[in-house]
């Protein structure tokens, strides 16, 4: 069912909204509005206008818990909000800290990267290489040189020449090294070297020692960086862990002053300058609003106007959902295709009826059914999946079924049929012939949930004051006429008795198309409108024409969808009986395996097909009948 709301306004003074907000509507679910949206016909309101000042220590809390994913859930304490965000800024402060000593780490590791990237290669230099480096008359570069030309340049260049070229390293493609040149004749002998494509590679003046010594001095630096780097990122964890608590307990405070904060963007003031108001509106249950008006009875600074009448409202109000719990998790269907609009009938415990009943009809196990029903229980009461609750309660009509249809575990010589074999039950149709008798039972169910839905949307649709659809629609009083009366037929002809005389049929076949046909001019008419009949009238004639085929079209598909249910009834039973046949049984001694494996099998694919194909049925040809879905979700600003 729609829990009943009420509109409620809330006015104080200005500088006493918070008090409100946590002394009051902390207790209660309230819907809040936009106050200036929904009270229009109120003159001269303002927006609140204030700046939340706990927005950036809430964003940072929640940052801060999230890396606290790994660590074990732990319960908020009560803090105070000072507390709160003395918390916040200690840790932000011991963050920025850690993070001020990782960048440095970080910005020297990248520096110590690239100067081991270069310093590898000539690491087999045995002089001090800081005293290389600042040699005065002898100019000296450091670089690498491909295979191919270095050998032309030893054959050809070298030993004409006044430089010396000392060979540190080389590999697949390159030989690493230095060369030295006097002063006078650098200029030129660069210039030969450069011909010789040799690559300059700058070393910078940071290394100290021999070659070898000067890698080893930055290869123990850039392991002791690597070791500071993990150093910070596990005393940045312990920390976290140590401030656990606090860090959860200051997020939660922080959170409930935000969000009473951020109720004054729905709030308005009124104008003046000494004595300035605040406005709140928004929808309760009236339950609670009864509740809140009692709480507030005694304090003189707040006023409440209570009702949901007033042409000043704008909003249709939300909808909330109140079912047994029996009925609960299949509120997720519904909302899956849409909430009910305030006012309109919440089909909660018809889904849950209907689908339980029409899984067990196509589903008929006593064993499966069990299974079904106590995996689905346990998982709905320990780890609350709605989809649980509703496998459960299928299994549970499963159950009924298969007692019905004699069936356990797909045998059917263990326990007698209540009522019949699904694949052996025929019956005599007149005209047609034999027919199972579950295909026929499955067309009669159908034709009664669909009148059932007709009566549901003449409901609906008298309460929204919808003429069209309450008496002139396909599934309005003109169709349950026409429809009620082809199935009042059909019954008196599988019954062998006679139709009523030809009058008769015309009023109940005929009258009821007619009806449907001229519904848009019969609607103006009812509702007294200027222009009855459309200004296109062959045009009119036509589409009628198309709609009317249309319709009668639908009512024969949807009724023979209903089959489906007898047919999934006796393929359960065929597919049990072939696996059944893998096994053995019928010489007496089934292999136990195989059935336990069938079983499973079946139970876990046609179970998801069933699943599939009654919600299907739901959504098709029971919800379109009657259904809108179009209602506002109940969102209180805060839950109890």
């Amino acid at each position: 069912m729609i829990e009943k709301m009420k509109f409620i306004s809330i006015t104080g003074p200005k500088a006493d909204i918070d008090r409100v907000v946590n002394t009051y509507l902390s207790k209660y679910e309230i819907h809040l509005e936009n106050a200036l949206s929904e009270l229009t016909s109120v003159a001269n309101l303002s927006p609140f206008l204030e700046v939340n000042p706990y927005r950036e220590s809430l964003t940072a809390a929640k940052n801060f818990c999230s890396e606290l994913e790994a660590l074990p859930a732990v319960s908020p304490k009560e803090i105070s909000i000072e507390e709160a965000l003395s918390i916040v800024e200690e840790v932000q402060n011991e963050a920025k800290r850690y993070k001020e000593e990782k960048a440095s780490l970080e910005a020297e590791h990248a520096n110590m990267v690239e100067s081991l990237k270069i310093i590898r290669h000539f690491k087999n230099i045995d002089f001090d290489i800081s005293t290389i480096l600042n040699f005065k008359f002898i100019h000296l570069r450091f670089g690498r040189i491909e295979k191919r030309y270095f050998q032309n340049f030893q054959n050809y260049i070298y030993e004409n020449l006044d430089t010396l070229f000392f060979k540190c390293e080389e590999d697949e493609e390159y030989v690493y090294g230095v060369y030295f040149v006097p002063g006078r004749e650098a200029q030129r002998i660069h210039a030969v070297y450069s011909s010789m494509h040799f690559e300059r590679i700058f070393l910078p003046d940071c290394y100290t020692g021999t070659g070898k010594e000067a890698f080893q001095q930055l290869d123990s630096r850039h392991k002791e960086i690597h070791a500071a780097l993990d150093a910070n990122k596990a005393g940045w964890s312990k920390y976290l862990s140590d401030n656990n608590q606090r860090l959860v307990s200051a997020k939660a405070a922080i959170e409930k002053y935000s969000s009473n904060f951020d109720v004054r963007r729905l709030a308005a003031c009124t104008p003046g300058e000494s004595k300035v108001f605040f406005i709140l509106c928004g929808w309760m249950s009236e339950k609670d609003a009864l509740a809140f008006q009692n709480d507030i009875k005694d304090d003189t600074q707040i006023f409440c106007l209570m009702g949901n009448n007033g042409e000043e409202i704008v909003q249709q109000p939300p909808t909330k959902l109140k079912n047994p719990k029996l009925f609960k998790p299949f509120e997720m269907y519904v909302k899956m295709y849409g909430l009910p609009a305030y006012g309109e009938m919440d089909p909660t415990w018809f889904v849950a009826i209907t689908y339980s009943f029409i899984f067990g009809a196509m589903f008929g196990d006593v064993g499966q059914g069990l299974l079904l029903f106590i995996g689905g229980f346990l998982l709905y009461h320990f780890k609350k999946i709605d989809l649980a609750g509703i496998i459960s309660c299928a299994g549970f009509f499963s159950t009924i079924f298969g007692f019905l249809f004699g069936s356990i575990f797909g045998f059917e010589d263990v326990i007698p049929a209540l009522w019949l074999r699904p694949m052996n039950a025929m019956m005599t149709v007149p005209f047609i012939g034999k027919l199972n008798t579950v295909f026929i039972v499955a067309i009669g169910f159908g034709m009664g949930i669909i009148l059932l839905c007709m009566i549901f949307n003449i409901i609906n649709a008298w309460r929204s004051k919808d003429m069209e659809k309450t008496w002139f629609d396909t599934n309005s009083v003109a169709g349950l006429v026409f429809y009620g009366s082809a199935v009042v037929s059909i019954g008196l002809i599988l019954s062998g008795r006679s139709l009523p005389g030809t009058a008769v049929l015309c009023v109940m076949f005929l009258l009821p198309l007619l009806v449907i046909f001229f519904k848009e001019p019969l609607t103006n008419l009812a509702e007294k409108k200027a222009e009855v009949m459309p200004k296109q009238k062959g045009m009119f004639i036509v589409q009628g024409i198309f709609e009317m085929f249309e319709v009668l079209l639908s009512y024969f598909s949807n009724t023979l969808s209903f089959v489906r249910i007898g047919a999934f009834a006796v393929s359960h039973a065929a597919m049990m009986e072939v696996v059944l046949m893998l096994a053995g049984a019928e010489s007496g001694s089934p292999n136990i395996l195989v059935v336990v494996l069938g079983n499973l099998f079946v139970c876990g694919m046609e179970g998801l097909i069933v699943g599939i194909q009654v919600l299907r049925l739901e959504y098709y040809e029971i919800f379109s009948r009657f259904y809108k879905g179009t209602g506002r979700r109940f969102e209180p600003f805060r839950s109890k």
